[in-house]
């Protein structure tokens, strides 16, 4: 089994955040049942899951699932994951519940892995965007567990809440709550449960078609699925035309406003000299041993990438934002190993690249 982030189980009391910048949030009882009662009444909620902040709905109200569209602005094509309670039932989501499913749930629930699934009849087919699969995930933090604790209390143990990330469509997902206010202001009421552990989207698993594929890469890497399985998840290739449209698998997402370049350090070199050249500011994301004089170069905002790929992936979308706001015209980023352990991160700076390229 991976390295995860610490379930604390799913009591609804009053869990305590992880340290959010200079003050400590605390999320009490009243908090969570106030928003719980928003979600009840069909209102909107984000929340903070150990992966990134969740812009929350009732999940079996096709106009809750509406109001995250509109309020994203999303196709209404592309599906939304539902959040389960720790003690909730996948059962009650979907036609049935396959042997390989349990065994993953078992393994990584709670936690950033996503297990797409046939879709019960009774579950409205906006969630899932049309399609006749469900995407459902149980999350590990605190607060995300309490409050679907509670909503899910209000619905006879039924409750699910779908969560896309609480950003608008297409752009850099939010791992704070100051990121969600950031992108909707006071419209979306929050709850702050410090910053998200892992700081990249969950892992994507399909099981509706009779064998595992990975949709989308994430903390959960195919190797951890394997061991659980005892086969390698079929991995996304792009060649795959009947596998079901998913979460944040879009070529072009995650990306910041100011335009992005992914190369590998030498394919950047005359990027930075064309833009000292033309005295342009530019942001320089690249890993210290390959960054020589230019990270002390004039008009180069240099940033010294992590090492560690779950260091990367939990900073990467904190550090997209930040170089959003640090006065520069591009931001070039050194294309990381093409190895397992980096195919999350390699992901989505691949698709917020993309985002540029296509307007090109």
């Amino acid at each position: 089994m991976p390295d995860q982030p610490n379930p604390s189980g799913g009591a609804p009391g009053a869990p305590e955040s992880r340290d959010s910048g200079d003050t400590r949030a605390t999320i009490d009882a009243a908090q969570i049942d106030h928003a719980a009662a928003l979600l009840d009444a069909g209102e909107l909620v984000a929340f903070p899951t150990e992966t990134v902040y969740g812009l929350g709905g009732d999940a079996e109200s096709p106009a809750a699932v509406g109001r995250i569209y509109a309020a994203k602005g999303r196709p209404a094509n592309h599906p939304v994951i539902v959040h389960l309670a720790p003690h909730g039932d996948p059962r009650y989501w979907v036609e049935q519940l396959p042997a390989d499913a349990q065994r993953l749930i078992d393994a990584f629930w709670p936690g950033p892995l996503t297990l797409i699934l046939k879709r019960a009849a009774h579950i409205p087919s906006a969630v899932s965007g049309g399609q006749d699969s469900v995407g459902l995930r149980c999350p590990s933090h605190p607060v995300a567990q309490a409050l679907l604790d509670a909503f899910s209390a209000r619905r006879g143990g039924h409750g699910g809440i779908a969560a896309p990330s609480a950003n608008r469509f297409g752009h850099v997902s939010p791992t704070t709550a100051q990121h969600v206010r950031d992108e909707f202001g006071s419209a979306i009421h929050v709850l702050d449960g410090g910053p998200s552990k892992v700081g990249i989207e969950s892992t994507i698993v399909d099981l509706s078609r009779g064998f595992p594929a990975l949709l989308r890469p994430g903390h959960v890497t195919p190797q951890d699925i394997a061991d659980v399985l005892g086969a390698m998840p079929r991995l996304a290739d792009g060649a795959d035309a009947t596998a079901p449209r998913a979460s944040g698998t879009l070529k072009a997402h995650y990306a910041p406003r100011t335009p992005l370049a992914l190369m590998p350090f030498d394919a950047l070199k005359p990027l930075l000299v064309a833009a000292r050249a033309a005295h342009e500011r530019v942001a320089l994301v690249a890993r210290a041993s390959r960054a020589g004089h230019w990270a002390d170069a004039k008009d180069v905002h240099f940033v010294a990438a992590p090492e560690d790929p779950h260091v990367y992936a939990r900073d990467l979308y904190g550090l997209l934002r930040a170089l959003d706001r640090a006065n520069v015209t591009r931001i070039l980023i050194e294309k990381l190993p093409d190895t397992v352990e980096w195919i999350a991160v390699n992901d989505r700076l691949g698709r917020a690249a993309a985002a540029f390229e296509a307007s090109d």
